[in-house]
C-alpha cells in the first residue's frame, strides 16, 4: 500500500527512524510510503533477474473516509476530519478497489494503481503515476540493501 503521499517523501538514510530530524506525522508517513513504492520497485528487478513470472505491484487508495490516524488526535481535528472526509473523500468500500484490481488484474510487474479522478483523491482504479523519486532504481536498491543490514536478514531470489 502506498500513497500519494509518497510525493512529498524522502528517504533519510543517515537517520531512516527519523531520530535526527525533526519527527513530523506527514514527513514520517511521506518517507514510509516513498519506500514502500521504491520497494516494490527492487522486488520486481529482482524478480525479473531471477526469471520469476510472479510481479510486485502498489496501490493506494485515494482519499477514502476512515478512522486512520484519528485515534488519540484533538475532537477538534477529528471533527475537522470527519466533515472534510463527508464532503471530499470516497467510502472505503471505494478506496478499497485499487488493492482488488491490482490483486485481480493482469498488470506490468511494479505498476501502481489508484484512483482515476482530480488529484487520484477518488475514483476508479487505474494505473497511476509514480515520483521520480519513486522511481529511482539506484535508491531502491539501496534501501532494499540498508534494510537488509539493519534486519539483519538477506533475501535473496
Amino acid at each position: 500500500m502506498a500513497s500519494g503521499a509518497h510525493k512529498a517523501g524522502q528517504i533519510h538514510f543517515d537517520d531512516l527512524a527519523l531520530r535526527k530530524h525533526k519527527y513530523g506525522f506527514a514527513a514520517s508517513y511521506g518517507q514510509s510510503k516513498l519506500a514502500n513504492l521504491l520497494f516494490t520497485l527492487e522486488l520486481q528487478r529482482r524478480l525479473q533477474q531471477a526469471g520469476s513470472k510472479v510481479r510486485s505491484l502498489a496501490a493506494h487508495p485515494g482519499y477514502a473516509a476512515t478512522s486512520l490516524g484519528t485515534k488519540g488526535q484533538p475532537r477538534v481535528l477529528v471533527a475537522a476530519a470527519d466533515l472534510a472526509g463527508r464532503i471530499f473523500a470516497q467510502n472505503s468500500e471505494r478506496g478499497a478497489l485499487p488493492s482488488l484490481f491490482a490483486a485481480t488484474q493482469d498488470l506490468p510487474g511494479a505498476s501502481y494503481i489508484g484512483p482515476d479522478g482530480r488529484g487520484e483523491l477518488r475514483g476508479s482504479p487505474t494505473l497511476v503515476g509514480r515520483s521520480a523519486k519513486a522511481s529511482d532504481l539506484t535508491t531502491a536498491r539501496r534501501l532494499w540493501e540498508v534494510s537488509e543490514e539493519l534486519t539483519g536478514i538477506s533475501f535473496e531470489l
